[in-house]
Order: structure tokens, then C-alpha cells, then sequence
């Protein structure tokens, strides 16, 4: 279960320059990631301790003539299926359009919440203008400049307030997703997985309506697999596949503890691989490469080094990632696959004790410390890894301000040199102590 805010709206009304802003604000609420490229079109954000995802559908849009408007329509049908929270931008300065008259009417139809945003408004007449916008019938405009940032804090109080609370179990089992862009062979592992013994297998509703998730009770593995594969294909305009596969991929992303991330090893590691690689590392899930269809490509002694070279070339820094060669036809592999979810997820949850973290960092530090800033020299006194779904550590010291991104990196390394956590995320904060 997650939160997706998507901006819709007909073009050049500022629904980039908005989801800019609205990243740019992130920055200062959020924990930026080191060496995470930024996707052009969605990105997680958080506001007043709430997380979500936001989607600028502009990315999206077809730009040949005929199809640009029914690419707008059969967006807006998709965002109203998988968004929690729509965010319909209207320009103040052009006043209603045909296609926003057009956009409102399929919004009025659906069940969620829709907040009509009057973008441009730098002055008090538009405030004024604003009012044209109550005839779409969607409620109340909210005022905004996108370029100056004016107005946006109310908006986000608002989007948030329609979050539904996403419940914490204690003890669940932990829940496996196999992601990956289309024929990569997610069915085919799924199916193979599952094998004819389907009694065994219990389905239970999805937390969106089609993901499901299987509980997975079979050669000494329990747990639940989030089935994606199987989500029904709809016929729409090319332009929107991709659209609607990322919403999909970021809902059964972020309902997984384990992301294991397909890439067909015919074509090798593509952008969008990339793409949905960074999305898993932004959300600190665990994560598997599956290289899938390997028994297709000509081998010798050094291919699947050559093959392993790249892709951690492609996702460095975090190259701490198991990477495995299976083959969901031939059946190969795909039970080690399994077990080294199990490993990564026992990686995840680990907590290494205080006592054992001082005693080796403090003595790695004391060999390089961190180096000393205008004269001023950084001690680090006292580390201790804070509770969480994913391992963080916090490094208290007299100027944490002072400490650059090669040391944080340095720092992370030896965790993993000393700690298992291969295949997680790890984030490090400093602390004034």
C-alpha cells in the first residue's frame, strides 16, 4: 500500500516546474541519497512525516498532434486507477479550456480525491481570476506560483491529509517482489516457482487490487510473493505503457521488503533497468539482480564476469548486490535466487549491537580519520545504528557539518566489509554529540 500523488493537466500549464519544486522541497525534509540519479519524472518526497511518491504525467504525453489529447485523456484514466491523490493544475492566466473542461469532466466521475491547482498566481487580481476555476466543479482552486514556491506548503497539507495510515504488522512474513520491464519473465519465474503444487499455495487478496500476494510455504521457504506479472493488460496508446507500468512498479515496489529486479540478459542492463534500480535504492528495499534467460547467450569462461563488470558499473556506487544468472525456463538457478532473497532480507533486519559497532568503526576511524576542514579537527566519539525497517547508523561527533560525501562512502564500505549487508541499502547520518 502506498501514496502516489500525480500532477495532471493539460500542457504547459507548469506541471514540471511544480514537481521540480516540490523535489527541490525534499531535499530539505528528506535524507538525499548519495549517488542516486534523479529520474526526470517521479521521485519519493515526504511532507510533515508522510512519504509518497510524485508523478508528473507531462513526461509521459505523446508529442505527435493526433494523439496528444487522447494521450492527456487515457493518462488521466490511468492516474484516477492508480494514483491516491490527484493534483489537477489549471494555468490562471489562460482561464478554462476546452481540454480542462475536458480533464474535469472524467475527474468528477471518480472516486478520488482531486485538488484543482490555480498555477501562476503572483498577485492579488489573479487571486481574483482564480474564481473561474469553481466553475470546473471540482472545489475550492488552491493559489500557487510553481516558479516562486508560494502557496505550495498549504497544497501539500492538503495532499497529505487524504494519506490513508499504512498499517505496520509485527512479525509478517517478509514479502518478495519480482520487478523488471516487460518480457524480462516475470510470469515465467513466478509460474515456475509455484510448479503444478498449487495447492499448496494460498492466495491472498492484494493490498491494490490486482497485485497479488501468494503465501510461498513450500522446501523450507515461507513467505509472501507479490505477484505482478500477472496484472492484466490494457489497450491504449503506446505512449502510456510506460506510464503505467512505472505506477505499477513503484505500488509493488513499495509494498516489498525484497525487490528482485529481472533484466533480460539478451538485451543486457538498460536505462530503465537503472531507473527501477534507483527507485529500490531510494526506498532502502533489499534487492536481487536476476540476469534471466541465460541459457540464450553464448558463453565462455569469463562472460558472466563481463556481464557482472557492467552492471555494477551501470549501478555504482551501491554495488554491494548479489547478482545471479537463472533461467526461469530451463528452471535454473531460480531456487538460489530464492534463498538469497532470504539472506538479504535476514541483512535487512539485522541489528548489529552497539558495543560490537564501536569497537570496529571507532578503531577503522581512529586508522583514517575523517580529514580536518579550515583547521578544525572532526572527532567522532560514539556510533549506534537506529531502529528502523532498514539498517541506518549515526555517527556522533563535534562538527558533523564538516564531514564531505568520499568519508560517508568510506565509512558505509567498512560497514559492509565488517557486517553483512549485502543487497541493502545503508544510510548514515551524523550527529552533533
Amino acid at each position: 500500500m502506498s501514496n502516489i500523488v500525480a500532477i495532471i493537466g493539460r500542457p504547459n500549464v507548469g506541471k514540471s516546474t511544480l514537481f521540480n519544486r516540490l523535489c527541490e522541497s525534499r531535499k530539505a525534509i528528506v535524507d538525499d541519497f548519495s549517488g542516486v540519479t534523479r529520474d526526470r519524472h517521479y521521485e519519493t518526497a515526504e511532507w510533515i512525516g508522510k512519504k509518497f511518491t510524485i508523478i508528473d504525467t507531462g513526461g509521459y504525453v505523446a508529442h505527435s498532434e493526433d494523439l496528444f489529447e487522447a494521450a492527456i485523456r487515457e493518462q488521466v484514466i490511468i492516474a484516477i486507477e492508480e494514483a491516491t491523490v490527484l493534483v489537477f493544475m489549471v494555468d490562471v492566466t489562460t482561464g478554462v479550456t476546452d481540454l480542462d473542461d475536458e480533464i474535469a469532466n472524467i475527474l468528477r466521475r471518480s472516486k478520488k480525491p482531486v485538488i484543482v491547482v490555480a498555477n501562476k498566481v503572483d498577485n492579488n487580481n489573479q487571486i481574483n481570476d482564480s474564481s473561474a476555476f469553481y466553475a470546473l466543479g471540482l472545489g475550492d482552486p488552491y493559489c500557487i506560483s510553481s516558479m516562486t514556491g508560494s502557496g505550495t506548503g498549504e497544497l501539500l497539507d492538503e495532499v497529505v491529509s487524504h494519506f490513508e495510515e499504512i498499517p505496520f504488522v509485527e512479525n509478517a512474513l517478509p514479502k518478495y517482489t519480482f520487478l523488471g520491464r516487460p518480457n524480462v519473465g516475470k510470469s515465467s519465474i513466478v509460474n515456475a516457482l509455484l510448479g503444478q503444487e498449487r495447492n499448496i499455495v494460498t492466495p491472498i487478496a492484494g493490498t491494490t487490487r490486482d497485485s497479488i500476494e501468494i503465501h510461498y510455504n513450500q522446501f523450507g521457504h515461507d513467505f509472501m510473493l507479490i505477484d505482478t506479472a500477472g496484472m492484466r493488460k490494457k489497450t491504449k496508446v503506446n505512449e502510456n505503457l510506460e506510464f503505467y507500468s512505472v505506477m505499477r512498479t513503484i505500488k509493488a515496489l513499495e509494498a516489498a521488503d525484497i525487490c528482485i529486479l529481472m533484466i533480460d540478459a539478451m538485451e543486457g542492463i538498460e536505462s530503465q533497468d537503472i531507473n527501477i534500480f534507483n527507485l529500490i535504492e531510494k526506498n532502502r528495499k533489499g534487492v536481487v539482480i536476476l540476469v534471466n534467460k541465460w541459457d540464450l547467450v553464448e558463453k565462455d569462461q569469463k562472460t558472466s564476469k563481463a556481464f557482472e563488470d557492467k552492471i555494477k558499473e551501470k549501478i555504482a556506487p551501491f554495488v554491494d548486490v548479489p547478482i545471479i544468472f537463472t533461467s526461469a525456463i530451463n528452471k535454473q538457478r531460480i531456487f538460489k535466487a530464492i534463498e538469497t532473497a532470504n539472506e538479504v532480507y535476514i541483512n535487512k533486519t539485522k541489528h548489529v549491537p552497539t558495543s560490537k559497532l564501536n569497537e570496529v568503526m571507532l578503531e577503522v576511524i581512529e586508522r583514517y580519520p575523517p580529514p580536518s576542514v579550515k583547521g578544525k579537527y572532526i572527532k567522532i566519539k560514539y556510533v549506534t545504528q537506529i531502529p528502523g525497517s532498514s539498517p541506518a547508523f549515526a555517527f556522533f561527533c563535534n562538527l558533523p557539518q564538516y564531514i564531505k560525501e568520499p568519508y560517508r562512502r568510506y565509512l558505509e564500505n567498512k560497514i559492509r566489509e565488517n557486517f553483512e549487508f549485502s543487497g541493502v541499502p545503508i544510510a548514515i547520518y551524523f550527529r552533533q554529540k
